[in-house]
């Protein structure tokens, strides 16, 4: 690493030594569905091969874990795994355990480690979680080889990059305080106060002001830090990312939000593409798909996405190519972190009181706020909230719901049941509160 490399990665660690981060208490506990969904590596393996992994006796790495808030999330999002944090700020790191200490977590070990040095920790990881880190590294195709070089062979990473695309007027303003000289060393609240003085000043129609200033956060430090005084902050493209995995030998799995990356989202009409796009958008690869989005409409902070050793699944066919004797052969699982008492109760309630069940609180990846599922469709599944159910079972189940047809008042056909349980499936797997895996309960 050359000299201008380590002064700014030493930067970097003065600032979050000198002001640590997440600046979350240390009492806050993660209990939201939504969140934990997010953080159980159970929702990256399933999407890249459509398995179910238990995570008991799984290794996490926290790559970067800065005060262990998230270290926290991973530790409640995957039960009995063991969580490994590092961070470069020993300040950060000592908050870090002290907070998994307060929840009771035994299960965890903290390092103040660089990710370039990952491989002093002599051990190999079922899944590595880096958020927020990467894009604070001077040279990122090093510390995604670094990840890699401690990654088991089936094991998956999850980092992101900043967007310089969303994020172009803060570095701008990055620029602008380095040149005033408040970027010389860790900044603190003279600095703070001194960025304060100077966004106030500034008349409302000032270019700058208009795309960074949030009165809300006007005395809120760790906001400042974050965005106009953060050291080390870079900015990508989609095609840079994908150019740094190509250099680390490293193969795309998925966007971490992949509904979000959805071009036909983005028209009027999806059902009707203008002709350019129905010529074209078939024929893109992904990282022309996701660039296009991109470049479209540029909304995301984050380039969050999960990757993984080249090769090491096969790629799993699509539901909606599976024969009916596949489905037949497959079985459902609710998502790892919904198997909770407060689901199946409000599962229950929908089914007891024939109301609507709101979906969107439970799912991270949904775009839909409105988006509920009618009781029927949750007596279906309500088995689902005990242990996984076959596509069969559930099948009858639905016939035993339902055996007459509510607007012919003929018995139910099975053919028609069938792909009501099938069409249901499909649109919950997508959304990721259901995973469906073709193989015996058993095996």
């Amino acid at each position: 690493m050359d000299e201008q490399a380590l002064d700014s990665l030493e930067k970097v660690r003065q600032q979050f030594d000198a002001a640590p981060y997440p600046r979350i208490p240390l009492e806050d506990y993660p209990n939201d569905m939504k969140y934990l969904t997010l953080y159980n590596m159970a929702t990256a393996y399933y999407l890249r091969a459509k398995k179910v992994v238990e995570t008991e006796g799984k290794v996490i790495l926290d790559a970067g874990c800065g005060t262990g808030f998230k270290s926290l999330a991973l530790a409640v999002a995957n039960p009995g795994a063991k969580i490994v944090g590092v961070d470069l700020s020993e300040e950060s790191v000592k908050l870090a355990k002290e907070r998994l200490k307060y929840h009771g977590i035994k299960n965890v070990e903290f390092y103040p480690l660089s990710i370039y040095d990952l491989s002093k920790l002599g051990r190999e990881f079922d899944y590595i979680h880096c958020d927020e880190t990467l894009y604070l590294l001077p040279d990122i195709v090093a510390g995604l080889q670094a990840m890699k070089s401690v990654l088991k062979p089936e094991g998956i990473i999850r980092a992101n990059l900043h967007s310089s695309r969303v994020r172009a007027d803060f570095y701008a303003a990055q620029k602008l305080f380095d040149l005033m000289g408040l970027m010389n060393q860790a900044p603190g609240e003279p600095e703070i106060e001194k960025v304060r003085e100077t966004m106030k000043a500034l008349k409302n129609n000032v270019s700058l002001k208009v795309n960074t200033w949030k009165p809300q956060y006007e005395n809120d430090p760790a906001w400042y830090l974050a965005n106009y005084l953060l050291e080390g902050d870079r900015g990508y493209t989609i095609p840079e990312m994908f150019a740094a995995l190509r250099a680390a030998d490293l193969e795309f799995i998925s966007m971490v939000n992949w509904p979000f990356w959805d071009i036909v989202d983005l028209l009027e009409e999806p059902d009707r593409l203008p002709p350019l796009m129905a010529t074209n958008l078939p024929n893109l690869s992904v990282e022309q798909k996701l660039h296009t989005y991109e470049l479209l409409n540029p909304i995301h902070r984050l380039i969050d996405f999960w990757c993984g050793h080249p090769g090491a699944v096969t790629p799993p066919v699509p539901l909606t190519e599976w024969t009916d004797r596949e489905w037949l052969e497959a079985w459902v699982y609710i998502h790892p972190s919904l198997k909770v008492p407060q689901v199946k109760k409000e599962m229950i309630a929908s089914v007891v009181d024939i109301k609507l069940l709101e979906m969107h609180k439970y799912l991270a990846f949904s775009k839909d706020p409105s988006l509920m599922m009618d009781s029927a469709a949750v007596a279906t599944l309500l088995p689902l909230t005990e242990e996984p159910q076959s596509v069969e079972s559930l099948w009858e189940r639905s016939l035993m719901l339902r055996p007459i047809n509510p607007a012919s008042y003929e018995a139910s056909d099975r053919q028609t049941a069938f792909k009501f349980v099938k069409e249901l499936l499909i649109s919950l797997e997508q959304l990721g509160f259901v995973f469906i895996e073709r193989r015996a309960i058993n095996n």
